[in-house]
């Protein structure tokens, strides 16, 4: 027999609760308000257990309260999403309840509940260490463009990823290849569009549109360049 850990989340309003974890496709096997709250939600395997918050705390307040691990992110990220525009009518990403943005690639995303209660949602084989500040592989504007993906994807740091790009293009801009230059562009436009700068997102699209690349490279780059207008449209999703 192995030892099993089981999150306990506070619950606030227990059926409100419920009912949000319900609608994300979690079944509730257990609720109770005598002689005191408790509720707990199963699927995939994993229960979440819930109770009452501590006296004096004032909900919602925010804090990792679990990490969930899953086979398949990106798989997660779209049924929730879906279930929550389903739910609300749009897709909640400021206050509580919301969820973050997803990118091809990306190995985790945050789910908060309505109480703040929040759920860090990994790819089950994500690397086990970051190396912030940039792999040390590399050099050089790519060594910042993957510093910048660290914050932006596993910090949700916009602004730190914003900086550190806008920092690096004026170190090693001059030196870089058209391709991570156009890299960098592309990363600056979908943070232009998650902070709802239209001016910086014309500007960084201009730089990006200015460069000279071949068929083959921004094939190469399709992904990338496909990124703010992808963004763009799952926010228009959220109003």
């Amino acid at each position: 027999m192995s030892d099993a850990a089981v999150p306990m989340l506070w619950s606030g309003d227990l059926g409100a609760t419920l009912a949000f974890y319900r609608t994300l496709g979690w079944t509730v096997t257990h609720e109770q308000t005598r002689p005191y709250a408790y509720g707990v939600v199963e699927g995939h395997g994993t229960a979440l257990h819930f109770s009452p918050a501590p006296g004096g705390v004032e909900l919602p307040l925010e804090h990792v309260a679990a990490l969930l691990l899953v086979d398949d992110v990106a798989d997660r990220h779209a049924k929730f999403t879906a279930a929550l525009r389903t739910a609300y009518g749009k897709i909640p990403v400021k206050g509580c309840p919301r969820i973050t943005r997803f990118r091809p690639g990306q190995s985790r995303f945050t789910l908060v509940d309505p109480v703040g209660n929040t759920l860090l949602v990994i790819q089950r084989d994500e690397p086990e260490s970051l190396e912030y500040g940039g792999s040390r592989e590399l050099e050089g504007l790519p060594r910042v463009l993957d510093n910048a993906r660290i914050f932006r994807d596993f910090k949700n740091d916009d602004r730190a990823a914003t900086r550190a790009l806008e920092t690096g293009l004026r170190r090693f801009g001059a030196t870089a290849s058209a391709t991570d230059l156009a890299r960098a562009y592309a990363a600056l436009a979908e943070l232009a569009v998650a902070a709802g700068d239209s001016d910086r997102l014309n500007h960084w699209k201009s730089e990006l549109n200015t460069l000279n690349l071949t068929s083959e490279e921004r094939a190469s780059l399709a992904t990338d360049a496909a990124a703010p207008d992808q963004l763009n449209a799952w926010l228009s999703m959220t109003e």
